[in-house]
C-alpha cells in the first residue's frame, strides 16, 4: 500500500499511472471535487466510484479553484494540502491531483479516464469532460448522493446554535 503522501501527484504523473493501468487492460476512473470537510457522503461516493474500475484518480480543487466557484466566501474551510492528505488516506483513492482551474476539463484531458464520475447533483450532460470520455467509448456516471449529507449542510449546522 502506498504512503498517503506518495498518492498526491502531478497531473503528468497521474496520467502516466493511468496509461500504465490502461495498457494492462485496467479501467481508470476519474472524479473531482472540493472535498472540504470530508463526510460519509464523500466516502460513499468515492467507494462507489472506485468500484467502477481498477484505479481511481481524484482531481481536487485547489483553494483558488474553490474560491472561484459559487460557494460561500468562507470556503474552503480546510486548506488544499490538508484536504489532499485526507482524501489520499482513503483506500478507494489511488491518486490525488490538485488543480487550479475552475473546472477539471484540462485534467480530464490529461488523464483520459475510461470512466468519469460525479455526484447525482450533476446531470450527465452538465458534467465537464463527459463528451470527451463518451466520444472515446468511455462511461460517464452521475451517482446518487446520500440524502442529507453535504458540506454546505454541515457548515450550516455548525453555524446554528443548539438549544
Amino acid at each position: 500500500m502506498k504512503d498517503t503522501s506518495q498518492k498526491i501527484v502531478s497531473a503528468q504523473m497521474a496520467a502516466e499511472h493511468a496509461l500504465a493501468a490502461q495498457s494492462a487492460n485496467q479501467k481508470v476512473v476519474f472524479t473531482n471535487g472540493c472535498f472540504d470537510l470530508l463526510h460519509a457522503g464523500h466516502v460513499d461516493l468515492l467507494n462507489r466510484a472506485r468500484a467502477l474500475g481498477d484505479m481511481l484518480v481524484l482531481g481536487l480543487n485547489s483553494d483558488a479553484s474553490v474560491r472561484s466557484l459559487d460557494k460561500s466566501p468562507e470556503r474552503p474551510v480546510v486548506p488544499q494540502e490538508q484536504r489532499a492528505v485526507v482524501v489520499a488516506g482513503l483506500a478507494a483513492v489511488d491518486w490525488v491531483v490538485i488543480f487550479d482551474q475552475p473546472t477539471p476539463a484540462e485534467l480530464i484531458a490529461t488523464i483520459d479516464p475510461d470512466v468519469l464520475v460525479k455526484g447525482g447533483d450533476w446531470p450527465i450532460e452538465q458534467i465537464v469532460g463527459a463528451s470527451q470520455v463518451l466520444d472515446r467509448g468511455g462511461q460517464v456516471q452521475s451517482l446518487p448522493l446520500v440524502e442529507g449529507l453535504s458540506t454546505t449542510g454541515l457548515i450550516q449546522r455548525l453555524k446554528t446554535p443548539r438549544s
